[in-house]
């Protein structure tokens, strides 16, 4: 092979890079460092570093504390309190971040500390052995069938209680709903039940939340006057008008429609509204010639509102329409159905009659 031949092989096998025109860069041979008298040598530093004797580094002009003994003192007095931000957690050290004091604990939460490790969160109320399931409304007692046999036979039992207890003892009753939702707490009717309680206790953050959940897990709106009603316990009058509109009326019971109309009206009176208040009440449902479960509520509460307008004969006259329909109700066989009220009139005609 001749020489020309073997330099133009080799040539062949150098890598190269296309330029962006397509053509192939021409070799350039490397040049010698020799060439450049600063190639390959790292500028000054306007000194030389200090002599490091025996590996030590040196002294920066302080002593580091020992590590057995005390911290330095950072400024603060001894015994001085940790400073914390508002969610609890201890102050970062950069002066950006806002710090505050935690309060001292009160009694009451000091008492709570020290017996809560040796008490459980909850003791579930005794029942008596007469209560069984079949003392749960019926539609109640299918929502339990995902239940285990035994779980929802004690379920059922606690609920039941919180039915009878409801009234009397709102208190008991409460503590019977939360064994209950501590063992199904996925069920409908359970967290119901959880809500109706706490509210008939006061405790209407929870009965908020409850409500919420049980229609999240249910889709039902039927609570929306308990809704009401607790945002005008947590003192929200206007978030609680917003709730009542939040549902469109018609897609309600009559009985739900009547309590939220009751609710709504409540919460116009919260807010120094009277005329607006009367107008909630003036549904299809105030009928004074018929009494339903719901009608006894409804005509007390449009008697209120009248007597807050000072019409006071009005008031009176709607006052003994609620009390003659709840003697009426309670004397039937059944709650639910439909009893007249029969007006007295002085021009009676017996013609008429026939």
């Amino acid at each position: 092979m001749t020489e020309p031949e073997d330099e133009k092989r080799r040539a062949d096998k150098r890598p190269h890079t296309p330029r962006r025109d397509g053509d192939k860069r021409p070799f350039q041979p490397r040049r010698d460092s020799s060439s450049r008298p600063d190639q390959g040598k790292r500028p000054e530093r306007g000194g030389q570093r200090p002599e490091r004797s025996g590996g030590q580094r040196p002294d920066r002009g302080g002593q580091r504390p020992e590590r057995g003994g005390q911290r330095p003192d950072r400024g603060g007095q001894s015994g001085e309190r940790r400073l914390w931000t508002k969610d609890g957690k201890p102050a970062r050290n950069d002066a950006s971040a806002q710090r505050f004091e935690r309060p001292p604990l009160t009694e009451e939460e000091l008492r709570a500390r020290e017996l809560r490790a040796v008490r459980t969160r909850h003791d579930d109320p005794e029942i008596p052995e007469d209560v069984t399931a079949r003392d749960l409304d019926k539609g109640a007692r299918l929502q339990l069938k995902t239940l285990n046999k035994e779980n929802a036979e004690e379920v059922a039992r606690h609920l039941a209680m919180a039915a009878r207890l409801i009234d009397d003892d709102p208190e008991l009753a409460h503590q019977h709903a939360i064994s209950a939702s501590r063992r199904a707490g996925r069920i409908g009717v359970v967290r119901e039940t959880l809500a109706i309680t706490a509210y008939r206790t006061g405790d209407f953050a929870l009965a908020l939340r409850e409500l919420r959940t049980y229609r999240r897990i249910s889709g039902s709106n039927e609570q929306l006057a308990l809704l009401v009603d607790s945002e005008r316990g947590m003192g929200r009058p206007d978030r609680a008008l917003e709730t009542g509109r939040s549902v469109e009326r018609s897609t309600l019971s009559p009985a739900s429609q009547v309590a939220v109309a009751i609710a709504m009206s409540g919460a116009r009176l919260d807010l120094g509204q009277p005329d607006a208040a009367l107008a909630e009440l003036e549904i299809p449902q105030l009928d004074a010639s018929v009494a339903y479960s719901y009608s006894p509520d409804l005509f007390d509460a449009y008697a209120e509102v009248l007597e807050e307008l000072g019409q006071e004969e009005e008031s009176a006259r709607w006052r003994e329409l609620a009390a003659r329909a709840d003697a009426a109700l309670n004397g039937g066989d059944d709650a639910d159905d439909v009893i007249e009220i029969v007006e007295e009139f002085e021009d009676f005609d017996e013609d008429e009659k026939a």
